[in-house]
């Protein structure tokens, strides 16, 4: 246990010294691998590791959502999916803010990627709600939070990797996600009501759209509606019936919807060759960048796991019995201060291999575990100092203080912990859709 303790410690060190979390994880791993056996079963290790990742056909799924976001993006799919919900919210007192929110959701379900939704959210939203007189602090605080939704609200890369690592259903995952992400998007509207009642000039009431503006703005949006019914339809067997007699794994939901995601793109004349060409190679870059970590988390997982660390913290909970609840909201403690330094796939890499064998060893589900450990990781990434989705918005609106975003972010994430409240309290709101399969 306590060479495992040292490991972690000693990826806790070099990230502070800014090593990237990849080559930190994979070097501590080595080392604590060598060192636990010899030094050619380390390498023999890390070697098998890299080329069975690089070889996973289950892991293809990642770029193929990831391409689906991108021409998601390039086809201007967000821009639509804001001005259906301004016509329909934007009337109302904080209403911009609220259609920001509800269009974070819609743009998340296509996208899979929270830093994908806050960049590109900010820069179809952010204009519009400066023109109607919306304070900084709302405008950005709405954009970063709603952008969390990616990682829950399916298709989730976040969760494809948890689903990857623990070697649960990414199915089950995704239908999981539904619900607690609806939650979300519910309680982030809260925040904006309770925003404005306390300062009614940082989001004034728009004017209202007639009848015929708001059908005219549901047309636009069939694109989004045909992608994710296509993505996650497919998943679940909603073709799986005859003649069609068609049902998708994750791997071939991925697949559709980037090939529906680039035929939408092309229908729309949005893409170029030049354009094509930096969607592939963004892919190919971001892919890159998470089999990198995820290779090194496996190499670190390893080591947890020959040093004993899962094994002795779950004898050390069974020694002082200590009940369930109480080992669970520790975890918890602890990501959320993880949070505070770590950005979300990084935490999450580095420690459900710890956590997930003492979290299923008393009895808690593995799909249910995975819901919140995505809505914990949310958190982080809107509160300090390292809320990801923050620094990703300050650097696309550089005239507003991240002082400033980190202040109107506030009520947003206390609303994520009550939403954490209720999913520890009722598992069920996580598990009904699952179950139901």
């Amino acid at each position: 246990m306590l060479e495992g303790l040292l490991g972690f410690a000693a990826v806790l060190a070099l990230v502070m010294l800014r090593i990237p979390i990849a080559f930190a994880m994979g070097f501590v791993g080595m080392i604590g691998f060598m060192i636990e056996t010899s030094y050619r079963a380390s390498i023999s290790m890390a070697a098998r590791l890299i080329i069975d990742t690089s070889q996973d056909y289950g892991l293809s799924v990642v770029p193929l959502f990831i391409l689906m976001g991108l021409f998601v993006n390039k086809a201007g799919i967000s821009r639509e999916l804001y001005a259906a919900s301004n016509a329909f919210l934007g009337h109302l007192r904080g209403g911009l803010a609220m259609a920001t929110i509800v269009a974070c959701g819609g743009f998340a379900a296509i996208s899979g990627s929270s830093l994908a939704t806050a960049a590109t959210m900010s820069k179809v939203a952010m204009p519009e709600m400066r023109r109607f007189g919306y304070s900084d602090k709302l405008s950005t605080a709405s954009i970063a939070a709603g952008g969390t939704l990616g990682i829950l609200i399916p298709p989730s890369v976040i969760l494809v990797i948890y689903g990857l690592l623990t070697e649960t259903s990414i199915g089950k995952l995704f239908v999981a996600g539904v619900i607690p992400g609806l939650i979300g998007i519910l309680l982030y509207l809260v925040a904006v009501k309770f925003t404005v009642w306390r300062d009614p000039d940082a989001g004034p009431a728009g004017p209202r759209a007639t009848g015929a503006q708001k059908l005219s703005a549901l047309k636009d949006v069939w694109a989004v509606l045909l992608l994710f019914f296509l993505v996650i339809g497919g998943l679940y067997g909603v073709f799986d019936i005859p003649p069609l007699n068609l049902s998708f794994s994750p791997t071939e939901a991925a697949g559709m919807g980037a090939m529906g995601a680039f035929l939408i793109a092309i229908a729309r004349r949005r893409l170029s060759i030049s354009t094509t060409f930096e969607a592939l190679r963004e892919t190919a870059m971001t892919t890159a960048g998470l089999f990198a970590v995820l290779i090194g988390a496996w190499i670190f997982s390893n080591f947890v796991n020959v040093a004993g660390l899962p094994a002795a913290l779950s004898n050390l909970v069974t020694a002082y019995d200590l009940p369930p609840w109480m080992v669970m909201c520790i975890i918890l403690l602890i990501y959320i201060a993880l949070g505070c330094v770590f950005e979300s796939l990084s935490m999450l890499l580095l420690t459900v291999p710890i956590f997930f064998p003492i979290v299923t060893g008393l009895g808690y589900d593995p799909i249910w575990f995975g819901v919140i450990v995505v809505v914990v990781t949310e958190i982080s990434l809107i509160t300090p100092p390292v809320g990801l989705n923050v620094f990703v918005l300050r650097a696309v609106v550089r005239d507003v203080p991240t002082a400033t975003i980190f202040k109107g972010v506030t009520p947003f994430w206390m609303v994520d912990i009550v939403r954490l409240l209720l999913l520890l309290s009722l598992p069920a709101l996580v598990l009904f859709l699952p179950n139901q399969m």
